[in-house]
């Protein structure tokens, strides 16, 4: 199984995957775009039985635009999001695509909030749109 790592800016929290992701979707609501600083976060999903974490991290939980509430995991040290749960999937984990740092990564199959979706990204033509 492939495995994969990803990691804080400072390399304090990282975590490894085994396997590809589930899924792999672009959320353009605009707590994703406040939190990565960015026009959209971008993260994998993978079975928890999938993932190591090593390190330390502080946690944050806020409620989505869809009433679910979202548990962030970041570096208490530098601040980057390394993974983050959803309480409608407690068995998923999710890990901000960047923090893999791997231009090879598979590509989202998925595009959420599109409401909130700045025109001028593009998106793969085969993505699904969710709305």
């Amino acid at each position: 199984m492939k495995q994969r790592r990803a990691q804080c800016s400072c390399g304090q929290l990282n975590l490894t995957t085994s396997g590809e992701p589930v899924r792999v979707s672009i959320c353009h609501c605009q707590a994703c775009q406040r939190r990565t600083g960015s026009v959209a976060g971008v993260q994998a999903r993978f079975p928890l039985d999938r993932v190591q974490i090593e390190g330390t991290s502080s946690e944050y939980v806020r409620t989505a635009e869809s009433g679910n509430k979202i548990s962030l995991h970041f570096c208490p040290h530098c601040g980057s999001t390394v993974y983050l749960q959803l309480d409608i999937e407690p068995e998923l984990i999710g890990v901000p695509v960047g923090a893999f740092a791997d231009p090879d990564f598979p590509a989202p199959t998925a595009s959420i909030y599109e409401e909130h979706r700045h025109p001028w990204l593009p998106l793969p033509e085969d993505i699904e749109h969710w709305h």
